[in-house]
């Protein structure tokens, strides 16, 4: 009975740490690339979009135009 306990302690998260920091590398790793990627997504969707046309009154230019 305890070579069977014992057997059940090796497939366990808690007791098998070998597995579990395996598990929890490759946890942390899916997490760093999922952020990276919804990063550089939310970079692309507001991204600059160029140069606006703005309409600049013609008394504030660098050379003004008075009427």
């Amino acid at each position: 009975m305890s070579h069977e306990a014992e057997n059940n302690k090796e497939k366990d998260f808690g007791y098998n740490w070998v597995n579990s920091s395996r598990y929890l590398f490759y946890l942390q790793v899916l997490c760093i690339i999922a952020f990276l990627i919804g990063g550089c997504y939310q970079l692309y969707q507001h991204r600059y979009k160029g140069k606006p046309d703005v309409e600049v009154q013609s008394s504030t230019k660098y050379t003004p135009e008075y009427k």
